[in-house]
């Protein structure tokens, strides 16, 4: 059954897939590869038919043959099943996968999963990947930890961080496609965008809270020799690699020091994934955040977009785009200047009102898409026409006297800048206080505290105990510290109590400064 040809050019797993029938050629190797899932090794072309839940014809015996020649699939003489002489004369063949058929089905199909792989946020990795950095911690502070508990442990960490990795690059791939409309399902893409809005925000909050931790957790396994963990875990994986012999000792050292640096590589692959080494190098969890963000404004946009496409709307982009080859293409300043004024209308205005009549008539009968031509038209005074001037009868209007309602503006605008001056120099501490000291707050200070405190716990980095930042408007300067095993601290306000961890806090009015 095989060709010539194709002997002499060796196997061609792949040359179904450029074949007349590849659909009909790839569910037959599925078939086999599902098979083989099932330890059934031989099909007869029966048995293909049954899965495929078709008849034995012509087309799938002579698929079954090409997949044959291309060396997909191997052809034994079927003799099981022989009872008379013209049974062993007649062509009966059994049919399973040759390595080559079945490097190519799963070349196949990781191709296909990968392309057409979603992907998902994975806000539970994250809590996964902090409780095992915690685990990791507890056995780092062991003067012998156990080497299968940090090799373990490892392992399900790179497993965990792998999988969150490429899970996010594949969802933030797949919803680039869904912004560009490749899927083509436009109804669809506006139905599901909520859902999706608030799913990539339900992820952005975990990633804040969980990064920070997972960031914090990092900082002190280094502080704790995280070296030695990595060491234990490379030791462990080099020692299935020691053959017999004189230099296993050398073969052990090769073994453990390759290991050591696949794992200082994940390590470092793990740190540079939630910890900004700098200003210039953010970290891949701060990039995966603004990249969400921007996702979110671009779905927004899109279904803008999509409206005004649905709704009969011009698209105004490509409008000026238009407009600006015109004037590129206009042959002398007259011209370009003639496009102007045609294009925004810069004419001397004839008429400035309109009648009730012709009001009337624009919302009863004109709609949106209607042309111009067939728009009612508008009625114009005879005396307008004849002297290109008009004026309404009876008085003019009487002007408005405003001073009293711009100087009840301005005296809610004073009273308004003494109150905030007011609570901005109540919180003033004059130097270091502890948070424990604070007076009782009212409300309108409360609330500017709050502001205070959480502009400077955002501005802290992981690790860091004290942190100096400046408000947004200019006009105070934060500077908190962390007491270390203060314990909790409460503040009393009108509202309530405020629960938190001892800090010494100096806040200065940068407006009332000389």
């Amino acid at each position: 059954m095989t060709d010539q040809s194709t002997a002499e050019q060796g196997p061609q797993p792949f040359a179904h897939l450029n074949a007349p029938n590849a659909a009909l050629y790839r569910e037959v190797l599925r078939v086999f590869a599902r098979a083989k899932e099932r330890f059934i090794v031989h099909l007869r072309p029966e048995d293909v038919a049954g899965e495929l839940d078709r008849e034995t014809d012509e087309h799938l015996a002579q698929a079954l043959e090409k997949l044959v020649q291309w060396g997909n699939l191997r052809a034994d003489a079927d003799t099981g099943r022989v009872t008379t002489v013209e049974d062993f004369h007649r062509k009966r063949f059994l049919f399973q996968l040759t390595a080559e058929g079945q490097a190519a089905q799963q070349a196949i199909a990781f191709y296909e999963e990968a392309i057409l792989r979603r992907g998902s946020l994975q806000s539970v990795a994250l809590a996964d990947i902090a409780d095992q950095l915690k685990a990791l911690s507890a056995l780092a502070a062991e003067t012998d930890p156990d080497p299968v508990k940090v090799h373990l442990l490892l392992l399900g960490l790179a497993e965990r961080f792998a999988s969150l990795a490429d899970n996010a690059q594949a969802f933030m791939t797949s919803l680039r496609r869904a912004i560009d409309f490749s899927d083509g399902d436009v109804e669809g893409f506006i139905t599901y965008k909520e859902r999706l809005i608030d799913y990539i925000d339900r992820f952005i909050a975990d990633l804040a809270n969980s990064g920070a931790r997972i960031a914090t957790l990092l900082d002190g396994l280094e502080r704790l020799d995280h070296e030695r963990l990595l060491t234990l875990a490379a030791r462990r994986e080099a020692s299935d690699a020691v053959p017999d012999g004189a230099d296993a000792a050398e073969a052990l050292s090769r073994a453990e020091a390759a290991a050591l640096g696949v794992w200082r590589n994940r390590w470092r692959g793990l740190r540079d994934w939630f910890v900004s080494s700098g200003a210039g190098h953010p970290s891949q969890a701060r990039l995966l955040r603004q990249a969400a963000v921007t996702a979110i404004k671009q779905l927004i946009d899109t279904v803008g977009l999509l409206n005004e496409r649905r709704s009969g709307r011009s698209d105004r982009s490509a409008d000026f785009r238009t407009l600006a080859r015109w004037f590129a293409e206009a042959p002398d300043d007259e011209a370009a200047h003639r496009l102007w004024r045609a294009a925004f209308g810069l004419t001397s205005a004839r008429h400035l009102t309109v009648t009730p009549e012709t009001a009337t008539a624009w919302e009863e009968h004109a709609t949106p898409g209607m042309a111009w031509a067939d728009a009612p038209p508008v009625h114009i005074s005879p005396q307008l026409r004849r002297t290109g001037s008009y004026e309404r009868r009876g008085r003019p209007n009487r002007v408005q006297d405003r001073s009293g309602a711009r100087r009840m503006l301005a005296e809610q605008a004073e009273r308004e800048a003494g109150e905030t001056a007011a609570v901005r120099a109540r919180l003033c501490t004059g130097g270091p206080t502890l948070l424990s000291e604070l007076d009782v707050l009212d409300p309108r200070t409360f609330r500017l505290f709050l502001g205070l405190l959480g502009d400077a716990l955002a501005a802290r980095r992981p690790g860091e105990t004290e942190v100096k930042t400046v408000t947004a408007d200019g006009s105070m300067e934060v500077r908190l510290s962390l007491v270390p095993d203060a314990g909790d601290v409460r503040i009393r306000t009108v509202d309530g109590v405020l629960t938190g961890p001892e800090h010494v806090i100096e806040i200065t009015d940068l407006m009332g400064a000389p």
